[in-house]
């Protein structure tokens, strides 16, 4: 027993001394990184409050810029909703997007979301966690880091899932 968990832990802990030897190797370099001139940051913030209701949602996302045509990124993201005596949920996942541009003002997104989903109702007593997965294609009109548009969840179904409708529209930002 004492055998097999040494081999399971030596792994890792090779993998960790590769990784923590070539950050050193790399450190060691003293070019500047052009990694970081390409990378942008960006992402949404939502807040709503009303007579006993109240909903915040924030999504951080960093994008990678390959050229100025294709860039890739990934974010996280928060949501929270409560209606007194009512209803809340909370909503959290990440999010996978790959931007193309094939001209400087038309903007087109493929976005992979997977958030876990927090249910519950006060009112007919019903709680319900669950996965949900969305696949977004989407197009937009994009001036600077703007980009404002629609997107469609090819995976939605009216019967199921935390989205009312299958065409969303956005706004996009990052600097």
């Amino acid at each position: 027993m004492r055998n097999k968990v040494a081999k399971f832990l030596t792994k890792p802990l090779q993998i960790l001394l590769f990784l923590t030897l070539t950050v050193s190797v790399f450190a060691q370099d003293k070019t500047p990184s052009k990694f970081w001139d390409k990378v942008q940051f960006g992402g949404g913030f939502g807040l709503a409050i009303g007579s006993g209701f109240s909903n915040f949602s924030v999504a951080p996302t960093a994008l990678y810029n390959f050229n100025n045509y294709l860039a890739t990124g990934v974010g996280l993201q928060y949501s929270s909703l409560r209606e007194r005596n009512n209803f809340s949920s909370q909503m959290y996942g990440v999010t996978w997007i790959g931007l193309a541009n094939p001209i400087e003002e038309v903007q087109i997104s493929l976005e992979l979301e997977q958030l876990r989903v927090n249910l519950k109702s006060d009112f007919n007593n019903l709680s319900d966690n669950f996965w949900n997965t969305g696949l977004f294609l989407g197009a937009g009109y994009r001036v600077d880091g703007v980009t404002i548009g629609f997107r469609y969840n090819v995976l939605f179904r009216a019967d199921q899932g935390v989205y009312g409708d299958a065409f969303m529209p956005f706004v996009r930002a990052f600097f």
